[in-house]
């Protein structure tokens, strides 16, 4: 039994490539769709609502008047965000979001650069899980059903809380990361 366990052991650096590789991809492809207006559409609320991120739109007190239905093309509400800068903050998060997906790619020439990513990937989940407490939508309504508010999540608080999953991704990376700067550093000294 023993022998399963030091196989087990010795997937370290497969299973680290694995997570920062499963990093990278969600980064880069939750950051590219904020290009979308239907993505721009999707988080309008945990901008709207959130004390860090609300200055991002031009009129984020009148949103839920405006708010897309998921797959649902309304004119009059994309133009309300085109209008009130939904659509120019869902850009800036999203090249942000990409960028810290390009710095956990520089792993095997610059891991400083690397760490660094992986500490702003974690800065970054501590912001979207602070939308578990400004986010009301994160809950599932009261619309009848016993089953509703805390501790029952709607599907954007489905969304949210992945992102504890990242914030230990993001650790993890980093301290991979740090480890081999400071290995290589040694090494030259």
């Amino acid at each position: 039994m023993s022998s399963v366990f030091r196989c087990m052991a010795q997937t370290e650096s497969v299973a680290v490539s694995l997570t920062r590789l499963g990093l990278i991809v969600v980064l880069l492809w939750i950051g590219g769709l904020k290009v979308a207006p239907y993505e721009a559409d999707g988080i309008v609320p945990f901008v709207a609502e959130s004390p860090f991120m609300s200055f991002l739109m031009n009129n984020p007190a009148d949103y839920r008047a405006h708010m897309n239905p998921e797959g649902k093309l309304v004119p009059e509400n994309r133009q309300w965000h085109q209008e009130h800068g939904t659509y120019t903050a869902s850009h800036i998060i999203g090249a942000i979001i990409v960028s810290l997906g390009i710095l956990l790619c520089f792993q095997p020439w610059l891991p400083q650069v690397a760490a660094i990513g992986g500490l702003l990937v974690f800065g970054m989940s501590l912001v979207t899980l602070s939308f578990l407490i400004t986010t009301p939508q994160v809950w599932v309504p009261n619309l009848g059903d016993a089953e509703h508010g805390f501790p029952y999540l709607s599907g954007r608080g489905r969304l949210v809380i992945k992102d504890v999953i990242m914030m230990g991704a993001a650790l993890v990376c980093m301290a991979d990361s740090a480890k081999k700067y400071l290995r290589r550093r040694t090494a030259a000294a």
